[in-house]
């Protein structure tokens, strides 16, 4: 836990899961889910759901009590998490309750031009 209203965590291992189509209910609203990124480490996890275009886009979840949160992306995203994941380290998480839009995954700086 890094502060009040957030929560940052090293992601350690993921899991994808690919669906062909599953109209799911989140706060009240139909979601058209293709997708899930499962980002999990030191005890925390953040899902990345990536949803069939013409979906709505539910607001982040969080909830910092059990280190948990979700966000919500295009389908068409789901390669550039998954190349993030598998080529990049650390990759973090963040989870915020004092910035809902603010919940995310991100490197750390590198210089340009590093390569692989």
């Amino acid at each position: 836990m890094n502060g009040k209203g957030s929560d940052i965590f090293e992601i350690r291992e993921y899991m994808v899961v690919l669906r062909q189509l599953e109209r799911m209910e989140v706060d009240g609203q139909e979601i058209l889910l293709r997708g899930i990124v499962r980002c999990l480490g030191d005890g925390a996890m953040l899902d990345v759901y990536f949803l069939e275009e013409g979906s709505p886009f539910p607001p982040p979840q969080v909830n910092l009590e059990e280190r948990k949160g979700s966000i919500y992306l295009p389908f068409r995203d789901i390669s550039v998490l998954v190349d993030l994941l598998r080529n990049e380290k650390p990759v973090y998480a963040h989870l915020r309750t004092d910035r809902l839009a603010w919940t995310s995954i991100t490197t750390n700086r590198e210089p340009v031009g590093e390569g692989e």
